[in-house]
């Protein structure tokens, strides 16, 4: 059988993967209806008017960095992205998808800021301080000019404008108060290409730009936005539109509207003011967007949208009395007092997008952020006066760590260093067909979140960047979302018992249940009830009543889950951890470089969580990963000394040591995992550095049974466990390089060799190094394997059963 997957073998189920912070990393094409948006080095696609919307539904894998611009060339099956890797990739579509085209490079250090206005031209500037401008000859882009504002001046925004067939106008804004305005006429690019205008306003830094024509005045305006807070207009004028009548010179200087006159080209003339001051937000204006209406030219009263680091998403909108921009619309979040840029802070919005559905006249503003969600509003209002939160997409923003599945294997949570844990299930009630989403965030954590592993159906055990495990369990509201939206019984019997909701107090790392009681005064104790009670209420109220998974907003604020139990012993940050089958020991490693601190602490859960009285020694650098036997008789532990120790455990939660293996591999040896126990035995795979994965037996010593060698190293091993495949096993292996591979062995033949059934198309695999792989235990004729990568995304695949 062909090995390499075809579309019937491997089904995407579900892609998570947030956008990143920056603030021309989101894109819309009105024709094939789909957003693009910069996630870690990938490009997502994903279509978010579409009836069955499943999320990101591909991503683009080109970029080494991260990107920090894309956009959709107009009215052409281009897409061209940048990133801090320096190259310029132009896309082309290919059906639903893109492949790439076209590779450019000239920059010397991170591209910053992108701007295209037709297939034409596109400019691109970077670090490096140069802007370039690429154009197209019919069949691929080539640089058409590049220059330097000035040797200390560096572009973070970027507008071009069209303004006749072969003359165009660019602003450039960045590391100045300033913006710089070139004019160049196409034909003759070089010779024609000066800088027009410079102006002054803003007192701060520039960080978005963009052009509108104004079809009631036959002109156009330049919106800008920068880090003083404040956004300006700016009315460029053409030809016989221009005033060239005396002007009163102190007019000019108390209104500082000096209009700056310029040539474009040999036969058009130029003229640009300031037109209007725009305040309202209270920390930097991240991202400016007019109304698609006013971008075509069918509506002649102009609204702006911006977003801004203060959480606040505005629609602006000039009163026709006064000529004062009002706000007539305010979307976001309400600003934590006192967190702003200036102290630090990077929450709020970084880029928005404003998109209407012609056929509805349906207005949809979606917006990304710290948490890399995109959020979305959506309006059916056609003068867009009001909007209500409706889902968007989630997602990781920095790498995944760790997976595990519940053990009913219905969904999964996976730790993140964004400091977050995050709960994926699939959404079944009331729906034709079934997608994955996000439905709780149980850690918001102040350290990067770095292991977890299940303890039984309601709690589990995490680690970070830190000394201590932590226990969580689930709530009660959460445990009742689960059942109301995918039907999964997260706790069979009384679910009274669990926690209703949880907080993270101020300045605190410990998630706390909300009807908690400490001990206080009588009167400060009925208080404090009466204020968590209130808590408790609304959160119950919200979370029952969605018929949809939950927002971001709701995910962040609602969806936490108490911490119940710490874990101390350890004298450096936790790598790994793992729970016996039963959910009675915990075992948990930490950072080391001597054998001092690689050991294995084990926790006692039947005895209150009490550390048992052995620590395990034998390794001699950190510990990689572990894994208890499905029948919890083994404890396997990896470590970066490339080698494997083995512990057999005796009815008192004793450890004896079976075997440790000093030559288990030649480098360091990344992952392991049991298979299922047969009637052959016990066996166990490892994954290592030196591209070999093993497969080893385990009776009264460990034997090696086969080994195969990889064309690339392996980080993850997962076998399949919730049943056997007549005499095989099931082991999907991750690669260095993100790809992904699934095994059989014939655990009844002498030569149990592996044999590679399925190896996952490019296409869809994360774009970095595999770092978790998971099977979940439900028992159907697909076998779901969820993904966690370096590239920050969560996948979820099914691979059909007839091809094992």
């Amino acid at each position: 059988m062909d090995p390499y997957q075809t579309m019937t073998q491997v089904t995407k189920e579900g892609i998570f993967v947030g956008a990143n912070k920056q603030s021309f990393v989101t894109d819309y094409n009105e024709s094939r209806k789909t957003v693009a948006f910069g996630a870690a080095n990938n490009v997502a696609l994903w279509k978010p008017l579409a009836s069955d919307d499943n999320g990101v539904y591909s991503t683009l894998k080109k970029h080494s960095k991260e990107v920090t611009g894309v956009k959709f060339v107009p009215n052409s099956p281009f897409l061209v992205t940048v990133a801090e890797d320096d190259e310029i990739n132009v896309w082309e579509e290919k059906g639903d998808d893109y492949t790439l085209k076209q590779t450019l490079t000239f920059h010397k250090h991170s591209i910053t800021c992108l701007a295209i206005v037709n297939e034409t031209i596109f400019v691109t500037g970077s670090a490096d301080g140069f802007i370039a401008l690429w154009l197209f000859d019919g069949n691929q882009y080539q640089l058409g000019h590049s220059f330097q504002v000035s040797s200390s001046f560096y572009p973070l925004a970027l507008a071009i404008q069209d303004i006749s067939e072969d003359n165009y106008i660019l602003a450039v804004a960045g590391t100045s108060s300033n913006i710089f305005i070139y004019t160049f006429t196409l034909t003759s690019l070089v010779s024609d290409f000066v800088q027009s205008a410079i102006l002054s306003g803003h007192e701060d830094w520039v960080r978005c730009l963009t052009f509108v024509t104004d079809t009631k005045y036959k002109n156009y305006v330049l919106a800008s936005g920068a880090q003083d807070r404040y956004i300006r207009l700016w009315r460029l004028r053409l030809n016989e539109l221009i005033d060239d009548s005396d002007e009163d010179e102190l007019k000019l200087i108390l209104l500082s509207n000096k209009q700056y006159k310029f040539n474009i080209g040999s036969h058009s003339r130029g003229a640009i003011n300031f037109e209007a001051l725009i305040m309202g937000h209270d920390d930097w204006v991240t991202s400016l967007q007019w109304n698609p209406f006013n971008r075509k030219g069918t509506q002649s009263k102009l609204q702006l949208l911006s977003s801004s680091a203060d959480t606040a998403l505005m629609i602006w909108e000039m009163d026709v009395e006064s000529g004062i921009w009002c706000c007539i619309n305010r979307l976001g979040e309400m600003s934590i007092k006192g967190a702003s840029t200036a102290t630090g802070a990077s929450g709020g919005f970084w880029s928005s997008l404003w998109i209407i559905d012609a056929a509805t006249n349906t207005h949809y503003i979606l917006a990304s952020g710290k948490t890399g969600a995109i959020r979305v509003y959506k309006s059916t209002d056609a003068e867009a006066k009001s909007f209500e939160s409706v889902l968007g997409v989630t997602g990781a923003v920095r790498e995944i760590t760790d997976l595990s599945w519940a053990l009913n294997g219905e969904y999964f949570t996976a730790t993140s260093l964004d400091q977050t844990a995050r709960l994926f299930a699939p959404w079944t009630v009331g729906r034709s067909h079934t997608t994955w989403h996000e439905f709780a965030r149980p850690q918001i954590h102040g350290y990067d979140m770095i292991c977890m592993d299940n303890i039984n159906a309601s709690k589990y055990v995490s680690g970070g960047d830190e000394k201590i495990l932590r226990v969580f369990e689930i709530t009660n509201s959460i445990s009742k979302l689960l059942k109301n939206l995918c039907n999964i019984d997260v706790v069979e019997g009384n679910t009274e018992e669990l926690p209703e909701s949880a907080s993270l107090p101020v300045l605190g790392l410990s998630n706390k249940a909300a009807n908690e009681q400490l001990e206080a005064g009588e009167d400060s104790q009925q208080r404090q009830d009466e204020e968590e009670n209130a808590v408790v209420k609304e959160k119950e109220d919200i979370l029952a009543s969605l018929t949809t998974p939950p927002l971001e907003d709701h995910l962040q604020r609602y969806t936490l889950f108490p911490e119940i139990e710490k874990l101390y012993g350890h004298g450096y940050e936790i790598t790994c951890c793992a729970t016996s089958p039963d959910g009675t020991l915990i075992a948990s490693a930490c950072r080391s470089n001597s054998a001092k601190h690689a050991v294995i602490r084990v926790f006692n859960v039947k005895k209150d969580f009490q550390q048992c009285k052995q620590v395990l020694e034998g390794h001699n650098l950190t510990v990689t990963s572990m894994e208890f036997s499905p029948d919890g008789q083994y404890l396997l532990v990896v470590s970066r000394d490339r080698q494997f120790s083995l512990w057999s455990i005796n009815n008192q939660d004793e450890f004896e040591l079976v075997e440790l293996n000093p030559k288990a591999h030649t480098r360091i040896i990344w992952d392991c995992s049991w298979t299922p126990k047969t009637e052959f035995g016990n066996f166990f795979v490892t994954g290592s550095r030196d591209k070999q994965i093993k497969l080893w037996s385990v009776s009264f010593n460990v034997k090696l049974e086969t080994s195969f060698k990889l064309d690339i190293p392996s980080t993850s091993i997962a076998c399949y466990k919730a049943e056997s495949f007549g005499n095989k096993v099931v082991v999907a292996v991750g690669l260095e390089n993100g790809g992904i591979e699934i095994y059989s062995v014939d655990l009844s033949q002498d030569d149990k060799s592996f044999q590679l059934h399925v190896h996952f198309n490019d296409l869809i695999t994360p774009a970095d190094r595999i770092s978790k792989l998971a099977f979940s235990s439900k028992i159907s004729d697909k076998l779901l394997l969820a993904v966690g990568s370096n590239d920050t995304s969560i996948r979820v695949y099914s691979v059909v059963k007839q091809f094992l």
